[in-house]
């Protein structure tokens, strides 16, 4: 049904967002040791991204921590910025409290240079450093027991947990006794962790990455109150909030709880309207190409709320209690007071501390100028394909733009085996940007067709098939847009076949890993595979993949619903027979380079 026929009476919706509570797909050993050894790396590409246009000016700073960037009359105070970033927040600092000499170090080189090219850059009040603070001691660059204040404003959640102890007993060295530690950062349950974890980039609990390859710590208040305390720290501030929203304009209410402390609420609430198409199993967003089972229930009108849950703390290097730790029943009084406090200043004005470019941080992004070129060779065939590398797997959200091992091992056995495809009329679904089986098939088949959901893919799939296609074989092959479910682009691309006649051969690599994408997958092929079968054959459809989130059963029962029919199947190199696919494999080493990989194959028949 089209959202537009079934209009919601506003007045009465209520839009939440419920904490995290799952548990998300993990990446594998190999890849969070390496966003751990890459972690400055992929900073650093964040800042020549973004440079200075990120993260806000931090403003409020002197509305939250007045009192503590005052010093005694005749002192100078000395700060220390962990994560200084551009310096959104020394610059704003010392704008405001001209005698403070700040210390600003980064382990991101380029952030380090944004600092010293800021117009405000001056040598005698900021000493900007590089530091790895997981690593690198801070007193090579600054005087031990110097600093009165540290502030850690969404530093220490971009940190592995187990290095979290190593940065605070740094932080100690570098700290006057009675020194302070102004924290604020990420909390547990804000809607980016629930997407995170949804989208399978969690690296272990309440750990994940982000987007761009950056990581992101969720803190809990005890998580946190822990870690402090059993490093030397005494807490000093922190209480949880309450707060309803209400857009008036469309008289909608939401009610949220978020995590902040000390004496002040933040939140950061984002309003945006999506349109979107509903087909009977699948949903389609008109600003976005991909399918996210967070919209997957709005209908147009309705509002997307994003909801952020910050944290903030005041932490002291004093003596602690007994075993460094600290009890948080204690503070319910100061809690209390606090709250109260806050309820009081709350306004629609509050300062937030990122750009609008903040939720494309917690989406899977990529950026085309990190396209490379790879080599792949298959009989009678050498492609150059321009494709993200592997190492972008857990954190693009367009899978499109990546060459798979399955799309490698199809392209491999076409090849080796022309009859596939010989004369036929061929379809790939989801072929992304390498389009390499599609390019293969052109050298056989009728004619191809190859389709994609995403625009990005396929404008990156015209320049691969141009720049390794003959001429006489681009005539061949045609490029599509073809989002599963949606009617439109499935008439269009049918009524290339003619008007009595469909595909022969369906080709689909790596197009099973999403669980909600198997029914419109297979009834969408359903719609597409010709139902004229001959004496010699009958319209196949093939699907080469690597086990995922979804198991055989699941891929066997949608297309037994939709009329499929399973002749032959080659589970992880396992085959039972001497059926088709086996012996696609005879007198050819194409199984030999995939060994060491779980790829299956499945035949179907319609």
């Amino acid at each position: 049904m089209a959202a537009s026929e079934q209009q919601p009476q506003l007045g009465t919706t209520r839009v939440s967002s419920s904490s995290s509570t799952g548990s998300g797909r993990l990446v594998t050993p190999f890849w969070k040791e390496k966003y751990e050894r890459d972690a400055r790396r992929y900073w650093d590409i964040f800042y020549k991204r973004h440079e200075d246009k990120f993260f806000k000016d931090r403003h409020y700073l002197d509305k939250e921590w007045g009192k503590y960037f005052e010093g005694q009359v005749g002192e100078n105070m000395v700060v220390l910025e962990v994560g200084c970033g551009a310096g959104n927040t020394i610059f704003p600092l010392l704008s405001t409290y001209p005698d403070i000499f700040a210390h600003a170090c980064d382990f991101s080189p380029r952030a380090v240079s944004l600092v010293k090219k800021h117009k405000d850059f001056r040598p005698d009040r900021i000493n900007a450093f590089v530091c790895d603070i997981t690593s690198e001691q801070l007193t090579e660059n600054m005087e031990p027991s110097s600093a009165d204040i540290v502030t850690m404003i969404f530093v220490l959640s971009a940190v592995a947990p187990d290095k979290m102890p190593l940065v605070l007993q740094n932080l100690r060295s570098v700290l006057k006794p009675g020194g302070r530690v102004l924290f604020r950062d990420y909390a547990f349950g804000d809607l980016a962790q629930e997407r995170l974890m949804s989208k399978g980039q969690q690296i272990s609990e309440n750990f994940y990455v982000r987007g761009d390859g950056t990581r992101a710590y969720y803190f809990s208040n005890e998580y946190l109150v822990d870690l402090f305390s059993k490093c030397g720290f005494t807490l000093e501030e922190i209480c949880v909030h309450n707060k309803q929203v209400e857009n008036r304009s469309l008289d909608l209410v939401m009610n949220r709880i978020e995590r902040s402390t000390r004496n002040y609420m933040f939140i950061v609430y984002a309003f945006q309207y999506y349109k979107f198409e509903f087909s009977e199993h699948c949903v389609h967003s008109k600003k976005y190409s991909f399918v996210n089972s967070f919209f997957a229930q709005v209908p147009e009108n309705f509002i997307i709320v994003y909801l952020r849950n910050w944290i903030q703390a005041t932490f002291s290097l004093n003596s602690v209690g007994p075993n460094g730790q600290h009890d948080l029943h204690a503070c319910k009084g100061k809690e209390d007071k606090l709250a109260a406090d806050s309820a009081k200043k709350k306004n629609s004005s509050e300062e937030i501390d990122l750009s609008e470019d903040f939720c494309n941080m917690f989406e899977t992004s990529h950026n085309l100028d990190e396209v490379q070129i790879i080599g792949m060779k298959a009989k009678g065939h050498d492609f150059k394909i321009k494709v993200l590398t592997k190492e972008y797997q857990h954190t693009c959200k367009l899978t499109g733009l990546m060459l798979w091992e399955s799309a490698q091992l199809m392209c491999g056995l076409l090849a080796e085996n022309p009859s596939i495809v010989a004369g036929k009329r061929v379809l790939e679904l989801g072929c992304g940007s390498a389009g390499i089986c599609s390019m293969v098939a052109a050298s056989f088949a009728q004619f191809v067709v190859a389709t994609d959901g995403d625009t990005e893919s396929l404008d990156l799939l015209r320049k691969n098939i141009s720049s390794n296609l003959e001429p006489n074989l681009l005539d061949r092959i045609m490029i599509r847009k073809l989002f599963w479910g949606d009617k439109d682009d499935v008439r269009a691309v049918r009524e290339l076949c003619g008007n009595d006649t469909s595909f022969d051969c369906i080709i689909g690599t790596d197009v099973t890993y999403n669980p909600d994408a198997i029914l419109p997958l297979f009834k969408t092929a359903r719609e597409l595979i010709s139902e004229k079968a001959n004496e010699d054959s009958r319209a196949a459809f093939i699907l080469s993949y690597i086990q995922r989130r979804v198991d055989e059963n699941s891929i066997l029962s949608n297309a037994l619903a939709q009329g499929f029919r399973l002749v032959d199947k080659w589970i992880n190199g396992v085959h039972d027979g001497n059926g088709i696919i086996s012996s696609w494999f005879s007198g050819n080493d194409v199984c030999s380079a995939y060994r060491n990989t779980t790829l299956s194959i499945l035949y179907f028949e319609f």
